[in-house]
């Protein structure tokens, strides 16, 4: 398989590393065959893109996400989700319930991409656009009007590669566009960006993190009416499968990215 992504749409790569290499340890905490099938297919190496760090940041972004969709989904059995900058995720097959709606937004170069390795589900459907545009809302606003369905919308590994002027953008998209929502964000700080040439696998790629934050707190003021609900660091996760995430929870417990759920 032949890849030709972006360099933001390249960091995709490593949580499918992760993910493939965690699948298929003996004890998996998270299991996603596709992800296995990916690697096998590219062929790639996955060193540079499966370091400690990252692995254990990115299963417990998972587990953890996993959690919180899994809660909405049982409050809302019809809900529609959207899954902003999807990449290779495939979260759909872990917390469908039978009856929600799917939508994997990413960018052309992204989608196509995908649609090799996906086969057509449904129920889940992928959706070419860029999210600071809202030409992709049409179709996720005819799925909710036809059962009034609550819409979850689920941001990845995308905030931290977008200007705090283009968040305001995607919010402002978001809130013209739909009456009321709730937005799960992963959040990473102004000490990462600084210092991202450390970064254990995202160096390695040529994406660049454009803006990071202290507080949920600060996404929610750039547009009216966004107010955050709660905000959770992965440190909670990680800190329970591991010596080094444990000190790394002790040591640096700002360092690491949070969940950000806000409403509107």
């Amino acid at each position: 398989m032949s890849l030709q992504l972006g360099d933001v749409e390249a960091t995709a790569l490593i949580p499918v590393a992760i993910k493939a290499n965690e699948t298929l340890r003996k004890n998996p905490r998270v299991r996603d065959d596709v992800a296995v099938e990916i690697i096998k297919a590219i062929g790639i190496d996955t060193k540079p893109f499966d370091k400690f760090m990252s692995h254990e940041g990115v299963i417990a972004r998972t587990l953890m996400l996993d959690h919180m969709v899994k809660d909405f989904v049982a409050k809302n059995p019809s809900a529609v989700i959207v899954n902003m900058a999807s990449g290779f995720d495939n979260r759909f097959s872990r917390v469908d319930n039978g009856s929600i709606f799917w939508f994997d937004l990413d960018l052309p170069d992204s989608i196509d991409l995908r649609k090799k390795v996906f086969p057509n589900r449904e129920r889940e459907v992928m959706i070419s656009g860029n999210v600071l545009e809202d030409g992709w809302c049409t179709a996720v606003k005819e799925e909710i009007s036809k059962n009034g369905s609550k819409v979850l919308f689920l941001a990845e590994g995308l905030f931290m590669y977008l200007t705090l002027e283009e968040i305001k953008k995607l919010l402002s998209v978001l809130k013209a566009n739909f009456t009321s929502g709730i937005l799960i964000a992963e959040q990473n700080n102004p000490l990462m960006v600084k210092n991202q040439k450390y970064h254990d696998t995202v160096k390695n790629t040529n994406a660049v993190f454009k803006s990071g934050t202290w507080s949920g707190q600060e996404i929610a003021d750039l547009c009216d009416g966004f107010r955050l609900v709660e905000e959770h660091s992965f440190n909670e996760e990680m800190k329970k499968h591991t010596f080094g995430g444990w000190l790394f929870a002790k040591l640096l417990p700002k360092m690491n990215d949070r969940w950000a759920v806000f409403e509107w």
